[in-house]
């Protein structure tokens, strides 16, 4: 058995009328399941591949789109017939409980305190953790609010890079460098001119950087229903030429060792 990955939700800022929001299952061996990022409607879309219960949760950053189905998986964990032994595991940015223990609260003004169910847990940028046979490397990357992007690589050294949400940035070069798949937002086509800096990548930059890092496949994800994927996909086929492809909810990618 491989690194592989399911996508759960690719719908960028929102979630669209095909597929949740951000969200990713990844399974290793003698690994427990990983869920990386939790935006609306991936709790629903993980109950066809995995027990919700038994996952660990690896948050990108902590905008909507991007976590808040879980206090749907707080409600699981707590409240199912069969309910899971001890604690769950979450790394995210240094605010994540305070973000999540609002948003789940059943009162205005009031905070659920969720560390009973998990055991959270903060990424600090360029310090790998090992969460069973994968080692998993955050970079901080170029978003508004506390971002990171993920490396992940298993004993085999096969290597899967997720860029999280991003603009142009030197860290998520050097986080995709020679990785063998890299999962990479373009939410945008490519206007410099008529769109914030700093926050998302386009087409022709997610394939400017897959080219720079010399990556072996290039999965674009994170378009928003408004943003033209076939637009998206053209702009980064005229950068990198390599294998890519947009994900759709649904499919699975294997990642394994090409080079």
């Amino acid at each position: 058995m491989t690194v592989r990955i399911t996508v759960l939700g690719c719908s960028g800022s929102v979630s669209g009328p095909d597929s949740p929001a951000s969200g990713y299952l990844l399974t290793a061996p003698d690994t427990p399941p990983l869920v990386i990022d939790f935006g609306g409607g991936v709790l629903g879309a993980l109950q066809r591949y995995a027990d919700p219960g038994d996952v660990t949760v690896l948050l990108s950053h902590l905008h909507a789109d991007h976590c808040l189905d879980l206090p749907g998986l707080f409600v699981w964990r707590r409240y199912h017939p069969n309910p899971p032994p001890g604690k769950g595991l979450m790394y995210g940015p240094r605010d994540t409980w305070a973000r999540l223990a609002a948003a789940s609260s059943p009162e205005g003004g009031e905070l659920d305190d969720f560390k009973d169910i998990f055991d959270i847990r903060h990424w600090t940028d360029g310090e790998p953790v090992r969460i069973g046979s994968l080692e998993v490397l955050p970079r901080s990357v170029s978003h508004p609010t506390e971002s990171y992007g993920m490396r992940f690589t298993d004993p085999s050294g096969a290597v899967l890079v997720y860029s999280g949400d991003t603009g142009i940035c030197g860290s998520v070069v050097e986080l995709a460098r020679d990785a063998d798949v890299f999962l990479c937002e373009a939410s945008w086509t490519h206007a410099p001119d008529n769109r914030p800096p700093d926050v998302h990548l386009s087409g022709t930059e997610a394939g400017q950087i897959a080219a720079k890092a010399g990556v072996g496949e290039l999965l674009l994800t994170h378009i928003p229903p408004w943003t033209s994927r076939e637009d998206v996909i053209s702009e980064a086929k005229a950068e990198f030429d390599g294998p890519v492809r947009a994900v759709v909810c649904g499919e699975s990618f294997d990642v394994r060792r090409a080079r």
